[in-house]
């Protein structure tokens, strides 16, 4: 018999169809240049991860992320990235942890940097082998990009919705 209580939230995503998208990675430093990732159509997925996730949780959140009919086809159709085939953008974002507290935001829930660092990594990799294992993905060149963990970055997106959704894990 359950008490109730629903299972604690060991990671919030959200995710964006987008037309393209583009990420500062690295700002532009003395003589060096900006570094930039960017995608054309697909799906951008914002990832924090809480206190408590394991590597056990990747799976279920790559296969569930990827499958899930968020993506718009040209005929109007729901599909997943997988099957539009669309490009994926991933952004760490801490501030989806965030609580606020009066007229401040509070981040104790979020996984310590070390922690999180891992996981994300993790998870990049593992959504890089599911678009790389799918024949039509594969077909086209469609791939992953990301973000650097712990790190500010700036985001350009260009968006056909928003159709933004929040998954949680």
């Amino acid at each position: 018999m359950s008490d109730g209580k629903l299972p604690p939230v060991l990671a919030r995503t959200v995710l964006q169809q987008c037309l393209h998208a583009r990420l500062q990675v690295k700002p532009a430093e003395g003589e060096s240049e900006a570094e930039w990732v960017e995608i054309q159509r697909g799906m951008v997925i914002y990832v924090c991860f809480f206190k408590g996730a394991t590597e056990d949780i990747i799976p279920k959140m790559v296969n569930s992320l990827m499958q899930v009919k968020l993506c718009e086809a040209d005929s109007g159709k729901h599909v997943s990235v997988l099957e539009l085939p669309g490009n994926v953008l991933i952004v760490p974002q801490a501030t989806l942890g965030g609580k606020a507290k009066g007229k401040s935001m509070q981040y104790h829930s979020n996984i310590g940097k070390e922690e999180g660092l891992q996981l994300y990594t993790s998870f990049v990799s593992q959504c890089e082998k599911e678009l790389a294992s799918s024949s039509k993905c594969s077909e086209v060149g469609v791939r992953v990009r990301h973000g650097t963990y712990g790190n500010r970055q700036v985001l350009e997106l260009d968006t056909n919705g928003p159709y933004t959704h929040l998954i949680e894990f």
